[in-house]
């Protein structure tokens, strides 16, 4: 028998020894130099590739390698065995900081089950580090936390831990303390289990317990934080008011159902450049993150309605494609499979293409290299090779049973560039390029100026687009010219209106075409688009419900002044049929014709884009930075002093902060540097002061 084969079937068959991740923080906290030490501390790698080097198993596009940084989230398994426990299987995606590749985060944390953030010890929370939280919580993903950098000189972890509650709204539980800091940094007390876990400046690690000095100084510490965890858990507060023994299983058992229903977040530190708190780490993601079992029921829509999803290999099949790569042997469709078993020979539904799909060959992926397998399981992630067309964010089940799970959203594009192939023999390729990468990229949306002609690329910020047009050249060799960048306005109706008619009649000989529908129009603020059927009597029947739908959908691309519609519910109140002339594509464009009668009568409001920044910069620059951001229509919210240094947090609308790294540089001599994130929309400056 082969014991290593043996292990992993045993492994594959159990899901509750699974632990699917991501790493998510702000860029430079040291998420990819992390990972490569997880892969390293577990056997997956055999030496140690450095970022600054680009030599990092997760960043092996020559792009990232180029730039040091992460630009697409990139999957990884490996295997670990905390002391006294079982072999848990890993599944960890590593995942972009910057803001320009959210989308990356985003997809990522829809399909994963938990997540560790990492902090800078020195720059702690940081406009990104926010933004991937968020992102966290709105998924419902369960957290821990590493403050990373211990080892730098003005590493703190307790400001760390405070800047998690000021600026995360979080319940952070530090569940050791880091022995020592900066260059002393040498260990780390395990307040769960009464230890010392020391390290050594070549990686390795000893543990011991505390003896009578030790327990006399941390045990208040080991009190606080049972307490605290204790508000949050009957079990564990009724076993400190009964003034019972509180042991590490006990502890650690409270700590995982706090953690899983997010009332806390457990936090360890360390320096992983130094390899310094990756074993605890380690031991952390097995004891307090979920495993596939844990978290709750995925629901999906199908024609006899909802379908609940559970976690089970017998069930129903339905898995989520969430990312698609095109890469030398051919495209790979990552899918999170909820439920079910998935095998190579099986014919699945694709959702988004509406199409049944044969799965040729599955893959487990490490990086950039791939290991076939024949079968997956219910909470697994896996890829399928070779479907060119495949959407990401479709939904894969069986073909008896077809189901539809929530898709993946990406935030709206806020920039766009003007593309064009320098030789014409390149036109072709260009076109191909841009398909596949848009394919790949949500976030990522290729268009034309009705004016012109010209190809636009619309994206996350001009480090997305940059990144996007040197994929062109290297990838594709196409020789691309940019043009002047565009902001990326949005309508949304200025006011509501009701029994607005929209209608199609055509009857010239034969089979003509008959629609009519009746809509209400309001505005929203929260920027979505709602349908409301609110016909009675069977007036309009269901699949021409669901075409006025399709039709007012596809009517939200462009607004009266040329720019996508948000932010609007429209009611269908009333219709009418012809029981030979109606028909689904009728009632589609007899619903944009009405939409287009509504916006005329109610007008609309334009939108810009705004972002949120938070500027570095020496405390005598600080008069400079204030009065070029109010020059740009920016709005100060916050000045942070840092001793010689100032924080300055503020909001400006993206048009006017064209060449602004460049003026920032140039007022403060080189000195300041700005973190900018996309912070929503808001009524455009001319309209507001119009107003």
């Amino acid at each position: 028998m082969n014991t290593t084969n043996t292990t992993t079937r045993t492994l594959n068959l159990n899901p509750s020894r699974w632990r699917n991740l991501g790493i998510i923080a702000h860029v430079d906290a040291g998420k990819t130099t992390l990972t490569e030490r997880l892969l390293w501390k577990t056997g997956a790698i055999h030496r140690v590739g450095e970022v600054h080097d680009g030599a990092a198993t997760t960043d092996f596009d020559p792009i990232e390698q180029r730039r040091g940084i992460t630009i697409g989230a990139a999957a990884v398994q490996t295997h670990w065995t905390p002391q006294g426990q079982a072999e848990h299987r890993l599944t960890i995606i590593d995942t972009p900081g910057h803001i320009d590749f959210a989308i990356e985060v985003e997809r990522s944390l829809r399909v994963l089950d938990g997540a560790v953030a990492v902090f800078s010890a020195v720059d702690g929370v940081q406009p990104q580090s926010e933004s991937v939280w968020r992102q966290a919580r709105r998924h419902g993903v369960p957290l821990i936390a590493f403050v990373n950098k211990m080892d730098r000189v003005g590493a703190s972890f307790e400001q760390t831990l405070a800047q998690m509650r000021d600026k995360l709204d979080a319940t952070p539980w530090a569940i050791g303390r880091p022995l020592g800091a900066e260059s002393d940094l040498r260990g780390w007390v395990d307040l769960v289990a009464r230890e010392l876990v020391l390290w050594d400046e070549a990686g390795g690690i000893a543990r011991r317990p505390w003896n009578d000095e030790e327990t006399r100084e941390h045990e208040p510490l080991r009190e606080r934080l049972i307490e605290a965890v204790a508000d949050h858990d009957d079990e564990l507060a009724q076993a400190f008011l009964d003034a019972r023994a509180i042991d590490s299983e006990l502890l650690k058992a409270a700590l995982r159902r706090g953690t899983l229903k997010g009332a806390g977040t457990p936090v360890l530190g360390g320096s992983a450049f130094k390899n310094k708190g990756v074993e605890t780490l380690l031991d952390a993601i097995v004891d307090y993150l979920p495993s596939p079992l844990d978290r709750p029921i995925v629901t999906a829509e199908s024609e006899d309605g909802e379908v609940a999803l559970a976690p089970d290999a017998s069930g129903p099949l339905g898995g989520l494609v969430f990312k698609i790569v095109h890469q030398e042997h051919g495209a790979l469709s990552f899918v999170r499979l909820y439920s079910g078993t998935l095998r190579v020979g099986d014919t699945v539904w694709a959702s988004r293409r509406e199409r049944a799909q044969r799965v040729g060959r599955l893959v487990v992926v490490q990086a950039d290299h791939g290991r076939d397998v024949e079968v997956a399981y219910a909470g697994e992630i896996v890829a399928i090779q070779g479907w060119k067309d495949a959407v990401s964010g479709e939904t894969l089940s069986g073909v008896e049973r077809k189901l539809v799970l929530d898709t993946i959203q990406a935030q709206p594009a806020v920039l766009s560039w003007r593309l064009t192939a320098a030789k014409a023999s390149d036109l072709i390729r260009l076109g191909q390029g841009l398909a596949s990468l848009a394919q790949e990229d949500p976030s990522f949306r290729v268009g034309t100026d009705p004016e012109t002609g010209e190809t636009l690329v619309w994206g996350m910020g001009e480090l997305h687009l940059d990144v996007m047009v040197e994929r062109l050249r290297e990838g594709w060799g196409v020789d691309v010219r940019t043009g002047s960048p565009r902001v990326a306005y949005q309508e949304t109706p200025s006011a509501a209106v009701a029994g607005i008619e929209g209608r199609l009649v055509k009857r010239n000989g034969g089979q003509g075409q008959f629609a009519r529908v009746t809509i209400d129009v309001a505005p929203r603020e929260d920027g979505q688009f709602e349908f409301v059927d609110r016909t009675s009597g069977g007036v309009v029947p269901k699949n021409f419900v669901n075409a006025t739908e399709k039709g007012l959908r596809a009517a939200l691309s462009e607004g009266p002044r040329g720019y996508p519609l948000v932010g609007l519910t429209v009611s269908l109140t009333d219709g009418e049929t012809h029981a030979v002339d109606s028909s689904e594509l009728a009632f589609q464009r007899a619903a944009s014709e009405a939409l287009k009668a509504a916006l005329a009568v109610t007008g609309t409001t334009l939108l810009e884009p705004v972002m949120a920044l938070v500027i570095d910069t020496p405390a005598g620059n600080v008069g400079d930075v204030v009065g070029d951001l109010q020059r740009r229509s920016g709005r100060v919210l916050g000045i942070e002093d840092k001793g010689s240094r100032t924080d300055v947090t503020a909001r400006a609308p993206l048009a006017a902060l064209s060449g602004y790294a460049t003026a920032l540089r140039s007022l403060t001599q080189g000195r300041a540097s700005a973190s900018v994130v996309f912070n929503g929309y808001e009524q455009a400056r001319q309209e507001a002061r119009a107003g």
